[in-house]
């Protein structure tokens, strides 16, 4: 039933003027829109998705492994116990969890320059070949779309040291995967023809942006390609050598399938990297606690490989005049 207000003069009989609603101030009626909408009015519901799959995956499992890592836990979660630091100290007191990790920094060592250097010729062999360039560019490229079970089981096959295709093509029975320092080297070379793919791909964009111009007008000069690789190519690929060696780099420090399917770890865990460490002490040794902490200690070594490489970038544009 809707409320009228008549003035004083108007006269019986008369309609009466349905009266006006209270003014509310413009500042006051911002103030009761819902934060949640002014947030999501600007295609914040596109982005929510990812944000709910981001804190899910990401932020959650982060918080709830620097949690277990303060407490003594199992798989099951009983018997929980807040122990702090101690699984840290016993961590950094490990011998096998350092064993595990000089194995990764050895890895990563190894496997980074063959990465490298191997990407750049590709690349450079690619982007000189005048036919068939699609050909080579999808057999340098194939072996990266293959599962890492396939690439291990595949050449698990050619180091068999009796039948294996590697000993029988050169005559010898080099013991692939027996020996130690022969099985880091055959984990490095799968590696190498496994992943190189991404990197070459990478290499034959930079190389494809660099201007024609540039190469002409030294041609011009008298220099010979040599000299043209040596003084524009390498330089202009400076940046992008940069990003390759950073994503090798955090790439072997998380290294696991292959070693793992290829050599198990062994022999006498001279490849086991420090993930796998990692997995036994949690999922078969049933110390999610002490799991978690090697993982923060390896956490924080990455993070601080990749603050140092922004570093070092940053300081390079700084002083590049």
């Amino acid at each position: 039933m809707s409320t009228t207000t008549a003035s004083p003069g108007t006269p019986a009989g008369a309609s009466a003027v349905p009266a006006a609603p209270p003014a509310v101030p413009r500042g006051h009626e911002a103030g009761l829109r819902p934060r949640l909408g002014r947030v999501f009015q600007h295609g914040g519901w596109f982005v929510a998705p990812f944000l709910l799959v981001y804190g899910l995956f990401l932020v959650w499992p982060l918080v709830s492994g620097l949690w277990y890592s303060l407490n003594e836990t199992n798989l099951a979660g009983i018997d929980t116990e807040f122990v702090g630091l101690d699984n840290y100290r016993e961590a950094l007191g490990d011998d096998q969890m350092w064993d595990a990790l000089g194995n990764t920094l050895r890895f990563t060592a190894m496997v980074t320059p063959l990465i490298v250097v191997t990407a750049l010729g590709l690349a450079l062999l690619t982007h000189h070949i005048r036919r068939g360039r699609w050909f080579w560019r999808l057999a340098f490229f194939a072996p990266f779309l293959l599962p890492s079970a396939v690439v291990s089981d595949m050449w698990r096959w050619l180091y068999e040291p009796d039948f294996g295709l590697i000993n029988n093509a050169t005559n010898h029975r080099t013991p692939w995967l027996l020996d130690g320092d022969w099985a880091m080297f055959s984990v490095v070379l799968t590696t190498l023809w496994w992943t190189v793919g991404f990197s070459y791909l990478l290499y034959l964009a930079a190389l494809q942006a660099i201007p024609e111009h540039l190469h002409e007008a030294a041609a011009l000069d008298g220099a010979g390609p040599l000299k043209r690789m040596w003084h524009i190519t390498i330089p202009m690929l400076r940046n992008i050598t940069g990003l390759v060696v950073i994503l090798q780099i955090l790439a072997s420090l998380q290294v696991f399938d292959q070693i793992f399917l290829i050599t198990e770890g062994g022999p006498n865990n001279e490849t086991r990297p420090v993930v796998q460490y990692v997995i036994y002490q949690g999922f078969t040794g049933y110390r999610i606690g002490y799991a978690s902490a090697i993982s923060y200690i390896v956490f924080v070594l990455v993070v601080t490989v990749t603050l140092l490489r922004l570093w070092m970038v940053r300081r390079r544009e700084e002083s590049t005049p």
